[in-house]
């Protein structure tokens, strides 16, 4: 099962998404397929920021959230949020709090992330990372 990261979805909206992901994301059922409540927050503030947000609100409604599930970051995903952060900030390699919250996620419910984005998500012990974008 995945968790889609933000840059993962945003990807397949692009003129020319990345062929690796195209190509994976076919196998992909929508009972294995998962975005983040964190992530859709991501994709409205885009779609807000853009000069069209009627036109990328409705692609959000009509296109992707019926092909995959939308999981919240709950009280089980806190407290891995707690730890991983601890973690980071010992060791010295914070990322961005979205990222920790969608990694929280991830791990509270033993899912694999997709991402372009390796740089921050390895940073993470434990966490199972794959990159279809590059």
């Amino acid at each position: 099962m995945y968790l889609f990261d933000t840059d993962a979805i945003t990807n397949i909206l692009k003129k020319k998404p990345s062929k690796k992901l195209l190509k994976n994301i076919k196998s992909v059922s929508k009972k294995e397929g998962n975005i983040s409540t964190i992530t859709l927050g991501e994709i409205i503030y885009g779609a807000y920021k853009s000069q069209n947000p009627d036109f990328h609100l409705n692609n959000l409604k009509t296109i992707l959230l019926p092909m995959v599930n939308i999981l919240p970051f709950d009280s089980r995903a806190a407290y891995y949020y707690g730890k991983i952060r601890t973690d980071l900030e010992v060791s010295g390699k914070t990322i961005a709090h979205a990222d920790i919250q969608i990694a929280s996620i991830a791990s509270s419910n033993n899912l694999i992330i997709i991402t372009g984005n390796m740089k921050h998500f390895s940073r993470i012990n434990g966490l199972i990372v794959k990159d279809w974008i590059n």
